[in-house]
């Protein structure tokens, strides 16, 4: 064998007990699964009370950019991560065009910056997904961003696709799948994507059914409106036959609080209806996105220019502060804004760090200035490429939900800015460390399924997700008794402590707790 980890409590992802044993790698593959002392190898790991689990699956990731950009990507590797979905949100950087490729640089650079002297060597998916195989830290799998196929094919209008525009969108997702994407993404509070009707949401889905992908939205609330949002992606799920995955499925803000349980019957009468609904969830309690999408859907027609446009004029920026502080935009979730709970976490311009870890009230008190016209002045200086987290989580739902049947795990972190959220370099530990050793939320076992076979079997990978032989060999050895985030909110980018070694396709990432130089991922193709 090349690797042997000897004497692991193996944790096989299926669910079952763990059992000691002995595991062999040969050339990126589980070769033998035996009883200890069995197995010989160029290498050995002596595991010595560690538990051996699948790599986890990151269900919901941003780092389209900075796989390629920071290749190390210590981030994921040394939390166990071996997989990335990546295409979240329904913005993303692949299928554009020129044009498209130009604004959503602008647009989405609070998620993923916009690196100076970078090559965008890429329009299709297939073109992005061999960008990716040149070496990435992790595996990823790509999801088409249908925001981006309306931005490419209608624009920045709020207004329903033509047929002629529908037929195109449909052309360019099915060719994009071909080229293989696992599914279709959605970002219903983010434009122009959330200009898309139910109806054109399920014509899409069709394409996706047709070639065996899911559907992953982030859908149109998860405050005022959350429980009819979720009945939306429900209804589009079954009008089209497209399997469901739901997005960081939560329920936030103060309307929301308790009200999990609402949203799992809502789900269980889908699933026992014979809906393919799965979902997936990071454990703390704020969010984080762009500090611009807190505006409404009407602010931003017209794209970047446009906004900043309307973020200049006296008479439009008092339209919109009415939309946020009174109405409840619906880029606020139909809730009024809280500026307290908005934290300015990641700023382009030097000019504005002083403003990172603070709240929107906050720094508009010490600036002598109303809070919305301060967050409006925000905005225009750094041209929209601010982030923000927003402190409007429930523990109650948290808890409850990761409890739920199809639940997966997916981190939703942001790589970039000053302080990003801490769940880009804690979530995995997080849910082993707190929420099974502290806790007892969910039993080991339980919780490496939710992290591993279950992902896999979202995205119909049949070799990845479980400790067997012939499977690819992602692995991860963590210490059950230590595992544990050490991210924080005020020091975000902390390593995890507990996972000594990490293998990407039998490749070591992480050996005793450091990162290797090796770059074994690459771009999954979904299969046919």
């Amino acid at each position: 064998m090349d690797i042997v980890v000897r004497g692991a409590r193996v944790v096989d992802g299926d669910g079952g007990p763990s059992y000691l044993a002995d595991v062999g790698v040969e050339r990126g593959v589980i070769a033998e699964i035996t009883e200890p002392g069995q197995l010989r190898g160029t290498r050995a790991i002596d595991a010595d009370g560690l538990v051996l689990s699948p790599g986890f699956i990151d269900m919901h990731a941003h780092s389209d950019l900075q796989l390629l950009a920071n290749p190390d990507h210590t981030a994921k590797v040394s939390q166990g991560v071996t997989l990335e979905v990546i295409g979240q949100d329904g913005l993303s950087y692949a299928p554009v065009d020129d044009a498209t490729l130009a604004t959503l640089r602008t647009q989405i650079a609070g998620w993923n910056d916009d690196p100076p002297g970078f090559d965008w060597n890429w329009r299709s998916v297939a073109e992005y997904l061999d960008r990716l195989d040149a070496g990435i830290a992790c595996n990823a799998a790509y999801l088409v961003p249908q925001g981006t196929l309306r931005l490419m094919c209608v624009g920045y209008d709020d207004r329903a696709a033509t047929g002629a525009e529908l037929d195109r969108m449909r052309e360019v997702l099915a060719r994009s799948l071909d080229e293989g994407a696992f599914g279709m993404s959605s970002g219903l509070t983010y434009t122009p994507g959330m200009y898309a009707d139910t109806g054109e949401l399920a014509a899409l889905c069709e394409v996706v059914a047709a070639r065996g992908g899911y559907y992953s939205p982030h859908h149109r609330s998860y405050g005022a409106g959350a429980l009819a949002a979720y009945a939306e992606m429900i209804e589009v799920s079954k009008r089209s036959g497209c399997p469901l995955h739901l997005a960081h499925a939560t329920m936030n803000f103060s309307v929301n609080r308790g009200r999990a349980a609402d949203l799992l019957s809502m789900l269980d009468s889908a699933l026992d209806e014979g809906c393919d609904i799965t979902l997936d969830t990071y454990p703390y309690l704020p969010g984080s996105t762009s500090l611009h999408a807190l505006l409404p859907s009407w602010a931003m027609v017209g794209g970047v220019e446009a906004t900043l446009a309307r973020l200049r004029d006296p008479e439009q920026r008092e339209r919109i502060r009415v939309a946020l502080e009174e109405e409840g935009s619906d880029g606020c979730h139909g809730v009024p804004v809280e500026w307290d709970t908005i934290e300015i976490n990641g700023v382009r311009r030097g000019s504005n760090g002083h403003l990172v870890g603070r709240s929107v009230a906050d720094s508009a008190r010490a600036a002598g200035k109303p809070p919305a016209e301060h967050y409006f002045d925000v905005l225009v200086s750094e041209e929209l490429g601010s982030s923000c987290l927003m402190h409007v989580g429930h523990e109650d739902n948290v808890r409850a939900i990761m409890r739920h049947r199809v639940h997966t795990a997916g981190s939703d972190g942001l790589l970039v800015g000053a302080r990003p959220h801490p769940r880009a370099w804690g979530t995995f530990p997080r849910y082993l460390g707190h929420y099974v050793r502290e806790l007892g939320v969910l039993g080991l076992e339980e919780c490496v399924q939710h992290m591993t076979s279950r992902a896999a079997d979202r995205l119909g990978l049949a070799d990845r997700g479980r400790i067997r032989p012939g499977f690819a060999a992602d692995l991860v050895l963590f210490d059950p008794g230590t595992v544990a985030d050490t991210a924080t909110f005020d020091e975000p980018r902390q390593q995890a402590a507990g996972i000594p070694h990490v293998l990407v396709n039998g490749v070591p990432v992480v050996e005793d707790g450091h990162r290797t130089d090796a770059l074994p991922g690459r771009a999954l193709r979904k299969p046919r």
